[in-house]
């Protein structure tokens, strides 16, 4: 049960850039045929994260071991006494993953975070629209409200230069710089 939960969990928090305290918090109600319930989240606001198919083949799997196992707990995600998962608890797991497979030094050594899968689904998502600069304008806004930001510029801290981005960015200059609106 434990591998499946934190493999099953970490790939949610990678599919759907959720935060890491809102997976800890998801109760098996809150999983729906139309995606996952956010419900009262950072800024206490509820919201609702469709699922890609792949992404909803992968929480039914889990779901069907989990529901199964002897549990007191309503939490979608617990440990294998049964419990929900305590934060801590993720954050050490990671570490200790990311640090088994070498994308991580030892303790105080720079290297992927948890919350570094939250800031690449966000720059993937921007990363399949750069080229069409309206797109990227409306897609902002609704990535924004599907992160559960309060402000689209809160977004913005998110973003980061990807050589996928920058070939764009460049394409955009270069367009703009001879005299040719997009």
């Amino acid at each position: 049960m434990r591998s499946l939960t934190y493999a099953t969990m970490f790939g949610m928090i990678a599919a759907t850039g959720m935060r890491v305290s809102e997976a800890i918090a998801i109760r098996l109600h809150d999983v729906t045929d139309d995606g996952l319930i956010i419900a009262q989240t950072k800024f206490k606001k509820s919201r609702l994260l469709p699922l890609h198919t792949t992404t909803r083949r992968a929480l039914d799997g889990y779901l069907a071991t989990r529901l199964k196992a002897a549990s007191q707990s309503d939490a979608l995600f617990i440990s294998h006494q049964g419990t929900p998962l305590a934060y801590p608890t993720v954050i050490t797991v990671f570490l200790q993953i990311i640090r088994s497979i070498g994308l991580r030094g030892a303790p105080g050594s720079r290297g992927p975070r948890i919350h570094d899968l939250r800031h690449t689904f966000a720059v993937r998502s921007l990363e399949r629209c750069a080229h069409d600069s309206q797109a990227v304008a409306r897609h902002i806004t609704a990535l924004s409200t599907y992160l559960g930001h309060a402000h689209v510029t809160d977004t913005y801290w998110y973003l980061q230069s990807t050589p996928e981005l920058m070939a764009h960015m460049s394409e955009a200059g270069e367009t703009l710089h001879r005299g040719v609106t997009a």
